[in-house]
């Protein structure tokens, strides 16, 4: 980087200057005993004694090089690593972006960290990624260190088409600006041609729930979908009082309707929210563990056992295991990671509804949180669940008219939109699906038919993309209704997207830009029109 390069310069004009007047004392020394000197040698041992001593001053030297760091850059620094640059005014943001680091480095993803105000819309280019850190001042200014950086580059459009990128934006909803650096920031990366490598995530005041999001995001972006959460969340205690298959047969993995209860009998969140579920290990898996290392599961940690302990935390293989007692061992456990999903009901539905897809990992493994749902939970059984508030996917007023856009289980989440608005007396529905076949993937059928019957839902698109007759996507439902979109939007319409990021969102979001144009989409995002739980 150019700061880099200029750093490096000064450092070797300034050792020069330091060691001139050195060399010039010693030829002066030198000319004072010239006559007195005569040549005596030294012998073996003394060869031997100056030759270590000139190695370990290499040595020293090199090290103390190899562990300087320019400036805000992370020593951990390589060429072809991930970069993730933050903006921080109380060092809260610099703190996330290297917990960020050491999390991808862990999964095995190199990374460097670098403060934003050394960069410049060169350094950006030519980086394939980047994950920004950035934290608001005042009333939505940026902070002190990442002014310069503000004025260098946000002032206009940049050439950034070739970057990819993910934001955490740190504010406090107190202020009028919430984020308000973030989303200038995100607005002009957006405008420069950069694609998000997902949605980006609002942090207010050190919201636990939204940071976790940032690590589920980072999980999925290295693969390590088992990343340890950087805190355990607090669960409350639910039932698992429904499991349904919904669609036997299917092309896809199986998908379930689950309904959950939460054993003080509260019911409490809004349409847009997510389950955060605590996945467990199948007892059988515990227990196989346990006689593989000998510790007994029936050990009292407090108020759990530690066969409870074990359940939801990474098992470390038992031929690994340093002699330990218990509770040393115990304390040592890592957490496993919760996992999201979006809730696909009301309050009013008296139960918490989920769609959620049986998953596999490559080795033919069930993913970890929907192996715990459909697979190794009981029906009734008891399941750790959290709600994590998202205002960012709320449904607009009952007045505005509604566009959602959804594939596979992200129906979920544009449900519960749905029913929240037929509760608030809102007609103005338009609804795209997209899944493999009619015939097994058309989830919830009976009930989106009856609300189009009942004129709840003014007009439902529908695409297969498994269909040999037929095949399609939503995008492509879309551009077949470009004229009727922008009638919508026209009025006043808002949009909604939930599913899957890899191949639908993007798809949409090509598809909307096309029909709609580039400026009316991006002035609908920051108006709050334009809003996506995508996963």
């Amino acid at each position: 980087m150019t700061q880099r390069v200029a750093i490096n310069s000064r450092e070797a004009l300034g050792h020069a200057l330091v060691l001139l007047p050195l060399i010039a004392v010693a030829v002066w020394l030198f000319s004072l005993h010239a006559g007195a000197m005569h040549w005596h040698a030294p012998g073996a041992p003394r060869w031997i004694a100056a030759a270590a001593s000139l190695l370990a001053w290499f040595g020293l030297i090199g090290l103390l090089h190899g562990r300087r760091r320019t400036p805000g850059v992370d020593a951990a620094a390589s060429d072809d690593a991930l970069l993730i640059a933050h903006a921080s005014q109380t060092g809260f943001a610099a703190q996330l972006a290297h917990q960020t680091a050491d999390s991808l480095r862990i999964a095995g993803t190199p990374a460097r960290v670098i403060e934003l105000g050394a960069l410049d819309e060169t350094d950006l280019r030519a980086a394939a990624r980047v994950l920004f850190v950035v934290s608001t001042t005042g009333e939505g200014d940026a902070p002190d260190s990442a002014a310069a950086f503000e004025q260098r580059c946000l002032a206009r459009v940049g050439a950034l088409a070739g970057l990819r990128y993910g934001l955490l934006a740190l504010g406090d909803r107190d202020y009028a600006q919430f984020c308000g650096f973030g989303r200038r920031l995100r607005h002009w990366l957006a405008q420069s041609g950069a694609q998000p490598l997902f949605d980006p995530v609002e942090v207010d005041n050190g919201d636990a729930g939204a940071l976790r999001h940032w690590q589920h995001h980072l999980a999925m972006l290295s693969g390590a979908t088992e990343m340890p959460d950087w805190q355990r969340a607090s669960y409350g205690r639910w039932r698992l009082v429904e499991r349904r298959l919904l669609n036997p047969g299917s092309l896809g993995g199986p998908c379930f309707h689950l309904a959950l209860r939460p054993e003080d009998g509260v019911l409490a969140w809004d349409a847009g929210d997510i389950a955060e579920i605590e996945p467990r290990h199948a007892d059988e898996t515990v227990a196989r563990w346990l006689a593989a290392s000998g510790f007994d599961g029936a050990t009292r940690l407090g108020e759990d056992t530690l066969f409870e302990r074990l359940a939801r935390s990474h098992l470390p293989p038992p031929a690994q295991l340093a002699p330990l007692d218990v509770a040393t061992f115990a304390a040592q456990l890592q957490p496993l990671p919760h996992r999201e999903y979006s809730i696909a009901s009301v309050p009013a539905d008296g139960a918490l509804h989920l769609l959620v897809r049986l998953m596999h990992h490559d080795d033919g493994r069930l993913g970890l949180g929907s192996g715990w749902l459909i697979r190794h939970a009981q029906q009734g059984g008891e399941i750790a669940l959290r709600i994590r508030a998202n205002p960012a996917f709320r449904p607009p007023a009952p007045d505005v008219p509604l566009i959602l856009i959804g594939n596979g289980t992200g129906l979920a989440g544009l449900l519960a939109l749905l029913k929240a608005r037929i509760a608030a007396g809102a007609r103005r529905h338009w609804l795209l699906f997209g899944e493999r076949q009619a015939e097994r993937d058309f989830f919830h059928r009976d009930e989106l038919e009856r609300r189009l019957r009942e004129g709840w839902l003014e007009r439902l698109d529908l695409a297969w993309s498994r269909e040999p007759a037929a095949p399609a996507y939503v995008q492509q439902r879309l551009r077949e209704a470009a004229a009727l979109l922008r009638e919508w939007v026209g009025q006043g319409a808002a949009i909604r997207v939930c599913g899957s990021l890899a191949g639908m969102a993007p798809g949409v979001d090509e598809a909307l830009r096309e029909v709609l144009g580039e400026e009316t989409l991006e002035q609908m995002r920051m108006d709050g029109r334009y809003r996506r739980d995508v996963y």
